[in-house]
């Protein structure tokens, strides 16, 4: 892909998003961690109305790793695979409390014992918390660089991180993968993208059949 087809959609992303952030809420290492793992398969906004509930309740991982699985179930149950993610919230607290002296690693091979902790958990935690460069692809961030012929079509999410981190400068992973986050959220949506205002219409391969 040619340089100046990344420089359109990063110059684009800047006007539209010049701010972008993280939309989970989040006070602590741990409590960062908690959410991503889960926001797999909900929203943000409904992730962050457990949250809220949830450490003011529990305070510490301790609190978090001698609570009750029913009481924990109950306050998260407006996501998905809420009983699963019940599980994992205890689980992410034994780990850290037993090995980690209540302190999240930075370390990948680390956070990859944790439940519910993949590679886009990772890249999204450790973008965010230690502002390590990485480009995380969730749901958003691959159907907007399959969209927008950054990647294939057929590319999983391996080789569409693999294809980002190639195409865009590091120093730009963190900030590029939180435009990539909130155009997908709030633009370029799965359905009813706003491809009639949108500068990239041109490069997308979506725009014949949403602008009929």
């Amino acid at each position: 892909m040619k340089m100046n087809k990344i420089t359109k959609i990063e110059n684009y992303l800047d006007k539209i998003i010049p701010n972008p952030v993280c939309e989970l809420e989040y006070q602590k290492d741990y409590e960062l961690l908690i959410a991503i793992v889960l926001s797999a398969q909900t929203t943000d906004k409904r992730v962050n109305e457990v949250t809220k509930i949830l450490f003011n309740k529990y305070k510490s991982l301790n609190e978090l790793k001698d609570a009750n699985l029913e009481d924990l179930e109950k306050i998260i149950r407006i996501i998905g695979t809420y009983k699963k993610k019940a599980i994992f919230i205890k689980e992410i607290a034994t780990i850290l409390v037993d090995k980690y002296n209540s302190i999240v690693p930075i370390e990948d091979n680390k956070l990859l014992e944790m439940p519910g902790v993949g590679r886009k958990t990772i890249n999204v935690f450790l973008s965010e918390f230690y502002k390590i460069p990485r480009i995380a692809v969730d749901t958003h961030v691959e159907r907007v660089s399959k969209r927008l012929k950054i990647a294939n079509k057929d590319d999983n999410v391996e080789i569409v991180e693999l294809k980002l981190t190639k195409k865009i400068k590091k120093e730009n992973w963190s900030r590029f993968h939180h435009q990539l986050v909130m155009f997908g959220r709030y633009y370029c949506k799965a359905i009813k993208p706003n491809c009639i205002d949108c500068e990239l219409k041109e490069i997308c391969i979506e725009k014949k059949k949403n602008l009929n």
